[in-house]
């Protein structure tokens, strides 16, 4: 469909205050006072306004940020000596030294404004998103969806070598148009006043959002959270949808995961690499997933987050062992895949938007576990990174995913693949949705 731009608001102010930012060209967008421009309008294929989005935060907000970061009170430093207590003195503080004084929010705030950036309202909310239509005609419509402590920042890596393959060593028969929307809750999509945006409902609107761009055929990708929704997309198989690729796959069996969740020894009768992927499952119900609890359990407590942005890091770090050891390598000066501003950008992004609180509240509103079979019956592509949450067996794959397309091992990546492996992860889903185009 034609991308006409149009800068459309979101209000947070009154009818005077908005006119007089409407004439400086500058709208309100959070109570953090984000700002988009304005233009003309368009229209979806169902009738709804499709609105183009900008974003230039305002200078005083950095200083703000710089200044709470400058303000931190700090605790003692952990008495052991390794990460056992959680995320390291030295690492936040590290951090918090290169987020004050070196790190420079406006790089990443042009390569967001470099890609065409829309709001279009879904069951009465916002909805933002990225989309990039490739120069090839025949490509493939993909929604990629995020997850959390995520954004669609993460996925930024992936969209050159998705729409533009012929650029980064595959072909036109390759390509595809992409678009990212942010969750609701996360970035610069609304923030629920009601109970109900739970994944399910999420893979619902990305329906209506796809068919609203004018796709009547497409797939979808998803990691962490985006997987869930994703698969819960494949599980609703509505029509316009050809198939799903993910990068964490919810396909551990019912016995196997309420065994893990229990702490339980490796049943038996398990294969080599089943047992591999048991004990590692075991260990994140154990040690791996405490805010997964915690914000399942009572996300609204987490003020802090909210008020302290060395807090908010810190807790974002902490996400899992795997990828919390990659990031401390990085503000340990070490290359691990991430750099700096990687990190940086994702969390500087939930600060300015205000959304730590809001975004966790998914947790909450998710009702039926994190690894379980969801009853995907489209045709399911899966890419097990190595130092993802647990590395998925083909043969739990196989009974998940009745018509499993692709299946494949890579050497390197983690949990946020598209992010720090940017191109083996865009060859995984390229290679995963090959036998779709046919």
């Amino acid at each position: 469909m034609q991308q006409t731009p149009y800068f459309g608001r979101r209000l947070f102010c009154g009818t005077a205050a908005a006119a007089a930012a409407s004439a400086a060209g500058l709208l309100a967008l959070s109570e953090r006072s984000h700002a988009m421009t304005q233009a003309t309008q368009q229209t979806g294929a169902d009738g709804v306004a499709i609105r183009r989005f900008h974003v230039t935060v305002p200078e005083a907000e950095l200083a703000d940020l710089r200044m709470r970061i400058n303000a931190t009170r700090w605790p003692e430093r952990e008495t052991v000596a390794d990460d056992s207590q959680g995320v390291q003195l030295a690492t936040v503080q590290a951090l918090a030294r290169y987020w004050a004084t070196d790190y420079d929010w406006r790089k990443v705030e042009a390569k967001l404004n470099s890609h065409p950036q829309f709001i279009t309202e879904i069951d009465g909310l916002d909805i933002h998103f990225i989309h990039v239509r490739s120069k090839h005609e025949s490509a493939l419509p993909l929604i990629v969806t995020h997850g959390w402590p995520g954004s669609i920042i993460e996925q930024m890596k992936i969209i050159d070598p998705l729409t533009n393959p012929t650029a980064h060593g595959g072909s036109a028969a390759d390509a595809f148009h992409v678009v990212i929307p942010s969750i609701p809750g996360y970035g610069f999509s609304g923030k629920p006043t009601t109970t109900g945006w739970d994944p399910e409902h999420i893979a619902r609107a990305w329906v209506v959002l796809m068919k609203r761009l004018g796709y009547t055929k497409f797939v979808a990708q998803g990691g962490d959270w985006g997987a869930v929704i994703t698969e819960y997309m494949g599980a609703q198989a509505a029509p316009e949808l050809l198939g799903i690729h993910t990068n964490m796959p919810n396909a551990i069996p019912a016995d196997i995961d309420k065994a893990a969740f229990s702490g339980a020894p490796a049943p038996s009768g398990l294969s080599p690499d089943e047992k591999i992927a048991y004990e590692r499952l075991k260990f994140v119900y154990q040690k791996g997933i405490g805010y997964g609890f915690q914000l399942g359990l009572r996300p609204q407590t987490m003020y802090a987050l909210a008020d302290s942005p060395v807090g908010l890091a810190a807790y974002f770090l902490d996400h899992d062992e795997r990828s919390y050891r990659l990031i401390a390598r990085v503000f340990a000066g070490q290359a691990a895949g991430l750099t700096r501003d990687d990190i940086l950008d994702n969390v500087t992004l939930t600060w300015l938007t205000d959304t730590a609180v809001s975004s966790g509240r998914l947790y909450w509103e998710n009702k039926k576990g994190f690894f379980g079979v969801r009853g995907v019956t489209v045709p399911v592509a899966v890419s097990v990174f190595p130092d993802e949450l647990y590395p998925l067996p083909r043969s739990w794959a196989e009974q998940a995913y009745p018509k499993l397309i692709h299946y494949n091992k890579l050497d390197q990546g983690g949990h946020f693949a598209a992010w720090e492996q940017p191109k083996i992860f865009s060859e995984e889903v390229r290679a995963g949705f090959t036998s779709l185009r046919r």
